[in-house]
């Protein structure tokens, strides 16, 4: 049984669930449902029936992939977690998730996201670490109320030219990629506090990276980037913490 609570809450977390109980399906209008922590393995169509949910964690389960009618839940505007799974995919109609402000894919098996993830347009929190993406949607730079990307453990070289157009973000997490140069797409983000470029191939330190107006933390470490003679003073004489 759930614990349930006055806010709308069913909470199903470590309850040795093989499936999604029944009763979740006869209580009037959950708002948050927890799932994770479980040994789910499917989730059924009938998920997208929920539309009061506006939290839904499927995280640290066994999905191999969730159903397209996940995009039907276009009540979902603060948390949808499906990290520590086993997924290969994500639907398509993910992208209908347009007030969604929180999503976390991280620790699966994603080699791309889809291309609809630029109508997610109220996103402001992006985990997609520790999977094996090659690339990003073009679309990425769509989402103009991103503040945080992280993207730690995959096998990025790149990212795309639209990201420029996210001038809002704050933290972005490359860390353990395989980055040659340092994405010429953040150049002039009028936001950006943290850049973690740890574990990358970068052979050098464009001199841009010191124009970033508001970057407090630049973390270089596990790199042999060469850096142009001065540029790590200038970033810690204006109190940028720089490590390397």
């Amino acid at each position: 049984m759930a614990v349930t609570r006055d806010d709308g809450t069913l909470n199903y977390w470590r309850a040795g669930l093989d499936d999604v109980p029944d009763e979740v399906w006869s209580h009037p209008g959950p708002e948050v449902l927890l799932l994770c922590d479980n040994r789910l393995t499917r989730v059924p169509a009938r998920i997208g029936t929920l539309t009061a949910l506006h939290t839904l964690d499927l995280g640290h389960n066994r999905l191999a992939s969730v159903p397209a009618e996940i995009g039907d839940l276009t009540g979902l505007t603060r948390f949808l977690y499906l990290h520590d799974n086993r997924l290969t995919a994500l639907p398509d109609r993910l992208g209908a998730l347009t007030r969604l402000a929180y999503l976390n894919v991280g620790e699966n098996l994603l080699t791309a996201l889809p291309e609809t993830l630029g109508a997610m347009t109220g996103l402001v929190e992006l985990r997609a670490q520790d999977n094996r993406l090659g690339r990003l949607p073009d679309g990425l730079g769509r989402l103009t109320a991103l503040r945080e990307l992280w993207l730690r453990g995959n096998r990025l070289t790149g990212l795309p030219d639209s990201v420029r157009d996210l001038r809002e973000l704050r933290e972005v997490e490359l860390r353990d990629n395989a980055l040659e140069t340092v994405p010429e797409s953040l150049r002039g983000l009028p936001r950006l506090r943290r850049l973690d470029l740890r574990g990358n191939r970068l052979s050098g330190l464009p001199g841009w990276v010191a124009e970033l107006p508001s970057l407090e933390k630049l973390d270089l470490r596990w790199t042999d980037v060469g850096v142009p003679p001065g540029l790590l003073d200038e970033l810690t004489g204006r109190g940028c913490v720089t490590l390397r």
